[in-house]
């Protein structure tokens, strides 16, 4: 805790300054990259997330949504919805699982591969972009601390190990 003199001898409480804040400069960093995506990416019009659920679907071919969410560390609500809104424009097809009825087995359509193909530059731009005030090293470095940081708290990352 950081204290303060007042004009009258006392000490007052100082914040800790949001600029050295993780939580405070990680939300802002993400701010800053879904902005930089909507600029290189608006024109498929597709999120950030919608664009990882594409990516996850691509890698795995076919998926439940649980494992979906789980591979993307999402809620499953969440990214129903989002698959619900690519599939409305006949960017994944969502079908019953005749193993289990309960669940939804998801896969990209054609139109939603050949999305993935052409956004796939414009996305990778809006990450460099993010990234762009860093030298290449600094890059690695920052990646490689990120994924430390997201590893060491295993109990709260609900991302599989397809993406390792």
């Amino acid at each position: 805790m950081r204290q303060a003199k007042t004009r009258r001898g006392g000490t007052r409480h100082r914040p800790w300054p949001l600029s050295e804040r993780p939580g405070y400069l990680i939300r802002r960093l993400h701010q800053i990259h879904v902005a930089l995506f909507q600029e290189a990416c608006g024109e498929f019009e597709v999120t950030p997330l919608q664009y990882s659920l594409l990516s996850a679907l691509a890698v795995r071919e076919t998926a439940d949504q649980t494992t979906l969410a789980a591979d993307i560390a999402l809620d499953r609500t969440t990214t129903t919805g989002a698959l619900k809104r690519l599939a409305a424009r006949n960017l994944v097809e969502r079908a019953v699982n005749k193993d289990d009825r309960r669940a939804r087995l998801c896969r990209l359509t054609p139109a939603g591969a050949a999305l993935l193909v052409k956004i796939e530059g414009a996305a990778r731009q809006a990450h460099r972009a993010t990234l762009g005030d860093l030298s290449q090293r600094e890059q690695a470095l920052f990646i490689d601390m990120m994924q430390r940081i997201v590893a060491g708290h295993p109990s709260r990352d609900s991302a599989a190990a397809v993406f390792d």
